[in-house]
């Protein structure tokens, strides 16, 4: 994990040199997420979502950018009887390319490595029910205005996000499933 994240920053440094310019995006913003596979009436759970892309814009089409966000995701449970909040916090790494087929608007699809941080139901602590690791395909759309920079992302779970125990106990694998929505600031580093 740490050999791939260190490649993309070496990839996001080497194409710099050809590119129109650098900068990093403080961001901040909300998150909806859920958890999908063989659970039953999980609901979305609002949460919070704040860090910083590195990123370099190559030409007026193209450019790549590597990040660091604390992710508050889960699900709520609530039914007649019972109402809990399922919080799973993730350090995410988001690697993404951007397109931009017009001025001021990007389509953005990348890889994203998340780190669990913690879990919890309710007051109890759940993080041994959990895999330390998670890998999701952020896919998006971003409008940028002057250094002003709004982001809808959807990141789609791809790995099993529960222990193995609690997995052969479902029966299935359970994903994470995010919505992002973040204001950022493009700060030009040159």
């Amino acid at each position: 994990m740490k050999k791939l994240i260190m490649m993309a920053a070496l990839l996001v440094a080497t194409l710099s040199a050809s590119a129109q310019g650098m900068f990093i995006k403080p961001m901040a913003g909300a998150t909806l997420s859920t958890q999908t596979g063989d659970v039953v009436d999980l609901k979305y759970r609002p949460g919070f979502v704040g860090g910083a892309e590195l990123g370099c814009q190559f030409n007026d089409y193209f450019a790549l950018t590597a990040g660091a966000l604390y992710s508050m995701q889960g699900a709520r449970f609530d039914n007649d009887k019972t109402k809990y909040n399922i919080n799973v916090d993730y350090l995410n790494v988001p690697i993404m390319l951007a397109v931009y087929p017009v001025k001021e608007f990007g389509i953005k699809v990348g890889a994203q490595f998340g780190f669990l941080m913690k879990a919890k139901e309710g007051d109890e602590s759940i993080k041994d029910s959990y895999n330390k690791h998670d890998f999701s395909i952020p896919v998006g759309l971003s409008y940028e205005f002057d250094e002003v920079a709004l982001d809808f992302r959807y990141n789609i779970g791809l790995s099993n996000i529960v222990n193995k125990d609690i997995a052969d106990a479902l029966g299935n694998k359970v994903k994470n499933s995010v919505f992002m929505l973040t204001i950022g600031y493009k700060i030009p580093l040159y």
